[in-house]
């Protein structure tokens, strides 16, 4: 039996028009996105996040650690860490009487990396034992929940145990001749020896000082062994002597700029300025975002970057994020945070959200934890000069206006040809 040419027309009809409906609802979607704030600064609790952390700890409970570590070497513990900074971040922006919640996730997830999944990947044979980027990362965490707890109800094991890590931690830098110790056997990265300092100088915060000397050493030593092309903490270097093996490149930077400013709030702002100027970029003039390798240079890929679209490290334009709310650079963050809204297909219910439909739990880690951003240790230093113009969304926004107007332009030109037809014969 055919169907009559009639309703054929009509449900073509109505599929284009349902079909722009879509399209322009999606713009209008995006629009908004770009336009309402994604992060609330380094005071305010960010929109979504703790939606966030629910979606994370039900994708751990399901495995998301394990299948992380078949992605690289630290998904595991990096995942889990990530985890407990993360609602530290949050429990520090509530009254300490609303922190059972931030503090008890925090310890299950430094609990997780004590375990023998997470020191898996580590030697015990390094100094200190697992290595740089286990203790650096683990002893952050384990003062972060020290730092939930008012001072005088403090738990006294993990008291105890942040001192003992912070003291193996301070006496490998005393000991070592390069201020950058060992990850791996025979391999340093600037970018976990700079953790492993700032949770030395969260140390000298929440219990007696004793490592201003090793914090002073420590810097003189990097200020000396800078990379000689961009003037910044490299991105891997020899562990012997600490000279720079590898240039800077954005997904250690966004985390070294990110803990800088905890151990020296004037080294930290220059680096910053110098980081932003030689990584930041627009690519296509639409958005912010930051390069993997500094302008002018290009290069692989890999497991710390990720693919590199136009040169675009994904990681650190995420991380970078949290480096930008450390220094006081509003604009920058809140660029970068809308950007991230617009371009990381968020999905939200009532209870989670979660981005890029949740197929890599470690971006919305990330992300989560770089909404977060403070400054531990140090004040919230002034605002460096803006290098994002307001009007950075327009480009999208036209976009956006763009798609939203074609699908009805088909409909628009018929019917102004009929309106002419229509005044041609009454005329």
């Amino acid at each position: 039996m055919s169907v009559p040419p009639s309703r054929v027309r009509r449900t073509l009809r109505w599929s284009r028009r349902l079909t722009a409906v879509a399209i322009s609802l999606c713009a209008l979607a995006g629009a908004g996105r770009l336009l309402v704030p994604a992060t609330a600064g380094p005071t305010g609790e960010p929109p979504g996040v703790e939606r966030q952390l629910t979606f994370l700890r039900a994708a751990l409970g399901a495995g998301a650690g394990d299948d992380a570590q078949r992605l690289f070497p630290e998904g595991y513990f990096f995942l889990h860490a990530l985890y407990g900074l993360t609602w530290a971040e949050l429990g520090m922006r509530r009254p300490a009487g609303e922190r059972p919640v931030a503090l008890r996730e925090a310890r299950w997830a430094l609990a997780r990396l004590d375990s023998p999944a997470g020191r898996a990947p580590f030697s015990p044979d390094l100094t200190p034992a697992y290595g740089v980027f286990h203790r650096g990362w683990s002893n952050l965490l384990r003062g972060q929940v020290l730092s939930l707890q008012p001072a005088g109800r403090r738990d006294p094991a993990e008291t105890r145990r942040f001192a003992d890590d912070s003291a193996a931690l301070g006496a490998a830098f005393d000991a070592a001749a390069s201020p950058y110790l060992a990850a791996y056997p025979g391999q340093a990265w600037p970018v976990d020896s700079t953790v492993a300092m700032a949770s030395l100088r969260l140390h000298d915060t929440l219990l007696p000082a004793r490592f201003a000397r090793t914090t002073e050493r420590w810097l003189q030593e990097v200020r000396r062994r800078l990379d000689p092309r961009t003037g910044l903490l490299p991105h891997q270097a020899d562990p012997d002597t600490g000279d720079p093996i590898e240039v800077a490149r954005g997904s250690s930077q966004s985390l070294i700029q990110r803990f800088l400013v905890d151990i020296d709030p004037a080294f930290a702002g220059e680096q910053y300025v110098r980081f932003r100027d030689r990584f930041l970029a627009t690519p296509l003039g639409l958005g912010p975002a930051v390069r993997e390798y500094p302008h002018g240079m290009d290069g692989p890929g890999d497991v710390d970057s990720g693919p590199l679209p136009l040169g675009i490290s994904l990681s650190a334009t995420a991380v970078t994020l949290g480096a930008a709310q450390v220094h006081g650079d509003a604009p920058l963050a809140g660029a970068l945070a809308g950007y991230g809204e617009f371009a990381g297909l968020p999905f939200g219910t009532p209870w989670t959200k979660r981005y890029a439909f949740g197929l890599l739990p470690i971006g919305d880690a990330f992300l989560a934890w770089s909404k977060t951003a403070r400054p531990w240790v140090a004040a919230l230093p002034a605002p460096p000069p803006a290098v994002v113009s307001p009007w950075w969304r327009v480009p999208l926004l036209s976009i956006l206006s763009l798609l939203g107007v074609l699908p009805w332009l088909p409909a628009l030109v018929r019917r102004r040809r009929l309106y002419k037809v229509d005044h041609s014969v009454i005329a």
